[in-house]
């Protein structure tokens, strides 16, 4: 039987970093979905925007007129069926008639989609990766940890991006619940090196301070490198670089100036151009087991991407650069820019729109890299199991492990060969 919108509520919650909106959905046979769309930490120019309040209550970042607008643009959606999933995103892209959803915000239009998606999975009876993936959606996503945080090199010492982030990929687990064990068993042995190093006393000035499961070591260190050779020597002593390795998001664009066109306080102390930036990602391949760098370079820099992507070898993937939209896949595929694309379905607004650019990743030999930091942690690993995707960020351990237990035998482990960058030219 045919389910239909009977009802849309949204409201202004707290989320993990800042107010955040929540959208229920409900059908008229009782089904329900529910989506708490987030901003991320960086943000790339070339992101859907959202509406945010302004003033002084909040910072700024209040959420209630995009909860107003969700309402109002979901008594237009009542009476459609809710599997019709298309056909509703392209309406709601069609009430806005923006280009980047700024008339409504693409907080509301995204915590509309996520909830209209999640809601047609209760009503067709389906896990939401099977109702994403289809019944043989059977590859689980190998689990990405976060291990230690950075930041800026420069007077007056602004680490306000906390980039680069640093973390592992247990691709060696063979499973969800191994990859827990040899992650967990990495960060103990790379805690007790850290402060076997630096010592107690920094680590009570705050210059380790702990923030999302990682250590903050900007002010402890005088070059990353410092970092990863604590995480290599950690994985080393533990389950060893062949079940482990390194992933890390750069978020170079956050230290490039563009009015001297150099990268500022990256990594270490001074200036980078672009072609130092990618001899140096060259040589850090070359000397850890690093499997995936994210964003190296700024998001302009289609051509610098494609050059780092030669250089290394590995899985280059693009955030900031791509903002999971399919013309700025293309745009990366005729250059061939980077090989994989972080999908954030907050980025483009529309579930519809964020699957389209995943299919057209793969369909041109790219990866998925999901990621569940902008509010959808609860359901990011759905998604990447629907697509097949082979990996996911932030995402919930407890949906990780129920995933496993449903798949059972019939679950397939990507393992290594997925980050090989010649995988994917």
């Amino acid at each position: 039987m045919a389910s239909k919108i009977k009802s849309v509520q949204a409201r202004e919650i707290m989320g993990s970093r800042a107010p955040a909106l929540e959208v229920i959905v409900t059908t008229d046979t009782g089904a329900t979905g529910r989506s708490t769309p987030e901003t991320g930490v960086s943000m790339g120019a070339y992101e859907a925007a959202f509406v945010m309040d302004g003033g002084e209550r909040l910072g700024g970042q209040g959420v209630r007129q995009a909860a107003a607008n969700a309402e109002l643009l979901g008594r237009e959606l009542v009476g459609m069926e809710v599997s019709r999933q298309r056909e509703i995103d392209n309406l709601l892209i069609a009430l806005d008639g923006t280009p980047n959803k700024r008339k409504y915000g693409a907080n509301t239009l995204v915590g509309l989609s996520l909830a209209v998606c999640a809601a047609g999975a209760n009503a067709a009876g389906l896990p939401l990766y099977q109702y994403v993936g289809g019944v043989n959606a059977a590859t689980l996503p190998m689990p990405i940890f976060g291990i230690c945080l950075s930041g800026r090199y420069r007077d007056p010492g602004d680490t306000r991006w906390l980039k680069p982030s640093y973390e592992i990929i247990p691709h060696g687990a063979g499973s969800f619940e191994r990859a827990l064990d040899m992650a967990d068993a990495m960060h103990r042995e790379f805690t007790r090196l850290v402060l076997d190093k630096y010592g107690l006393r920094v680590y009570r000035r705050h210059a380790l301070e702990r923030s999302y499961d990682s250590f903050w070591m900007v002010d402890a260190i005088q070059d990353d490198r410092e970092i990863l050779d604590l995480m290599t020597r950690a994985i080393e002593n533990t389950h060893g670089t062949d079940n482990i390795g390194i992933y890390y998001d750069a978020a170079a664009g956050t230290y490039y100036e563009a009015d001297i066109d150099r990268y500022v306080g990256i990594y270490s102390a001074g200036e980078k151009t672009r072609d130092e930036m990618v001899a140096y990602y060259t040589q850090l391949v070359r000397d850890y087991p690093i499997l995936s760098i994210e964003d190296p370079l700024h998001e302009e820099d289609w051509e610098g991407h494609a050059m780092v992507t030669e250089a290394t070898g590995i899985e280059i993937v693009g955030d900031d650069l791509f903002t999971t939209n399919i013309e700025r896949v293309k745009l990366g595929v005729a250059a061939g820019a980077a090989n994989s694309m972080v999908l954030k379905i907050t980025q483009v607004g529309t579930v519809t729109e964020a699957l389209d650019a995943a299919r057209y990743c793969h369909a041109h030999g790219y990866n998925v890299h999901p990621c569940g930091s902008r509010g959808d942690r609860s359901t990011i690993a759905d998604y990447a199991l629907g697509l097949s995707a082979g990996q996911v960020r932030a995402y919930d351990q407890r949906r990780m492990m129920a995933f496993e237990a449903d798949l059972g035998s019939a679950a397939i482990w990507p393992g290594k060969a997925l980050f090989k960058g010649d995988r994917n030219r």
